[in-house]
């Protein structure tokens, strides 16, 4: 369970990075409720802008294949909690696509459009996707050339608006907010994990004998009698030994004793959710690694500030699902279904 749960983890990351743009959106609600009166293939309607069913299925077929081509068909049978993994891509699928339309209108209400270029290239990018297709994917996903075009061009107005959108946030970043450290450390864990992959606290009695196999390492470490990456190749409950990272990214008790360390400094015994750790600072400033923090906060500022006016935005909106249509929704199981560079040809034309 334990290597289902990372898994699961891992998959959720690659799912979220599909569309870099589409994480700057913010908690808007942008889930759709039911109703009556659609047309046919209409999974879902924002105000007047539709979803169709082809659309789905393009943006639902890909990503379960890119899934399967990672980590195989098996990877279905992952669940966490009584959800299967394919009832939570076909759900994250539903609420991105619902982010796509929503954008769409955004950048209509701003009088952003594409030009004669961008509908160009979004026509090339059509061209290229659907001639890859063979002709049993083109009937399975039921798809036209006209619903691949389509959505190209909802793709590149959603990440048009955005990049307008946050075009002039520019904020300066200081080298003290971006630094970024080097540590090594040493962690004797208070937690074990059960049969259902929960967390479980060692009891008081197995928390002292931790502590007191922490305070035996620490003292060798702080003797110099063995190296500091032969104690943790010895007794650390963490495979890995070295973290670079900056304020805000790791627990606060671990971090802030870091942070506080000079080079070469070991720290005392330090206790975080996870255990006792032993934290040894290798770096108190790493120059190439505190200017892509920088450049990372400024990422994260610039989708904070489009997440606020796209969650005013959204919220104003009518959605609505035919519940009906969206229940028959299913993964194609087809040997002769392969697709899976639909996000790779976007990037192609538009990155």
């Amino acid at each position: 369970m334990r290597t289902k749960m990372k898994i699961w983890t891992k998959l959720c990351c690659i799912f979220a990075s599909l569309l870099l743009f589409l994480t700057a959106c913010g908690e808007g609600d942008t889930t759709v409720v039911l109703t009556t009166g659609f047309k046919k293939d209409e999974v879902f309607k924002i105000e007047k802008v539709s979803c169709t069913l082809p659309e789905i299925m393009i943006y639902l077929t890909n990503t379960q294949n890119q899934y399967e081509n990672v980590y195989g068909q098996q990877i279905w049978e992952t669940d966490l909690d009584g959800v299967t993994l394919e009832e939570n891509v076909k759900e994250t699928v539903l609420a991105r696509m619902a982010q796509v339309k929503s954008m769409t209108l955004l950048a209509q209400s701003k009088g952003v459009v594409l030009d004669e270029y961008e509908l160009a290239l979004a026509d090339q990018a059509a061209n290229e996707y659907f001639q890859s297709l063979n002709e049993t994917e083109i009937a399975l996903m039921g798809i036209e050339h006209e619903d691949v075009r389509r959505l190209y061009e909802d793709y590149a107005l959603a990440q048009k608006v955005y990049k307008q959108i946050i075009r002039d946030i520019n904020p300066e970043i200081s080298d003290d907010e971006a630094r970024t450290i080097t540590v090594q450390h040493i962690l004797i864990k208070t937690y074990t994990i059960d049969g259902t992959g929960q967390k479980v606290e060692f009891t008081e009695h197995a928390k002292e004998t931790a502590y007191a196999t922490a305070a035996e390492v620490h003292a060798l470490a702080t003797s110099g009698e063995q190296s500091f990456e032969t104690l943790a190749g010895k007794y650390s409950d963490d495979e890995v030994l070295t973290y670079s990272f900056g304020k805000g990214e790791m627990d606060q008790a671990f971090e802030s004793a870091a942070f506080n360390l000079g080079n070469g400094e070991i720290s005392g015994i330090v206790e975080s959710r996870n255990g006792y750790h032993i934290i040894k600072c290798m770096n108190t400033f790493n120059r190439e690694e505190t200017d892509n923090n920088k450049l990372k906060i400024v990422e994260e500022r610039k989708k904070e500030v489009f997440g606020q006016e796209y969650d005013a935005f959204v919220n104003t909106l009518t959605r609505k699902l035919n519940d009906e249509l969206w229940q028959q929704v299913e993964f194609i199981h087809d040997e002769n279904v392969t697709t899976s560079n639909f996000f790779d040809i976007y990037d192609k034309y538009f990155s």
